[in-house]
């Protein structure tokens, strides 16, 4: 038997598919180390920034010096030692000392003082229990004779602004706080947080 040469037979369209020819795909980018390398430094860099701009408002706010609390007893202090320079002026003189009094017992005892009239005033503190008698009767001459002062033109010599100034410069130091006090407070708070944190 004679072997046979088996020959494929190509058909018209096997041979139209393989003349279709495809295009060439472009070239494909593979990033090389450089390109992460420059993406590294530059975050690092931005983060450099941000981390010395951080520090330098630190900085900046640490420089900038908070002025300190002064206490309410201590503004009343300095306020009725400037108005001894207005002795020669009893107006003035009994605005400012009786305006240092209302605006003190405001902020020491969150009276309302400023805005009330000295009979408004009085009837709110014979309601209240935080000063004496004594000093009830006292704060209420002081506050009607600043009122005679300012409102009915009434002139005191020098002698009588000075009694109302010692009167108005004893309630601060009756009321003000005692450092003892202050201290026994700050030390009860803190044994009661330190009991509450345990």
């Amino acid at each position: 038997m004679a072997a046979t040469n088996s020959i494929p037979i190509i058909t018209s369209s096997a041979m139209a598919s393989t003349n279709a020819l495809r295009d060439i795909k472009p070239p494909v980018e593979i990033p090389t180390g450089w390109v992460w390398a420059f993406w590294v430094v530059g975050a690092l860099l931005v983060a450099a920034i941000a981390y010395f701009a951080w520090r330098y408002l630190q900085r900046r706010r640490a420089q900038i010096a908070i002025p300190p609390i002064i206490p309410p007893h201590m503004r009343a202090k300095q306020k009725l030692e400037a108005a001894l320079g207005l002795l020669g002026q009893p107006r003035e003189f009994c605005i400012l000392v009786s305006d240092t009094i209302r605006h003190y017992l405001e902020e020491r005892f969150n009276f309302r003082a400023p805005e009330r009239t000295t009979e408004e005033f009085l009837i709110e503190l014979r309601k209240t229990n935080l000063l004496t008698p004594d000093q009830k009767e006292s704060l209420g001459e002081f506050l009607k004779s600043c009122d005679l002062v300012k409102f009915a033109r009434y002139q005191p010599g020098e002698p009588e602004l000075r009694d109302l100034h010692d009167s108005a410069l004893r309630l601060v130091h009756e009321t003000e706080p005692q450092p003892d006090l202050l201290a026994a407070d700050s030390s009860h708070a803190s044994r009661i947080t330190h009991h509450v944190t345990e």
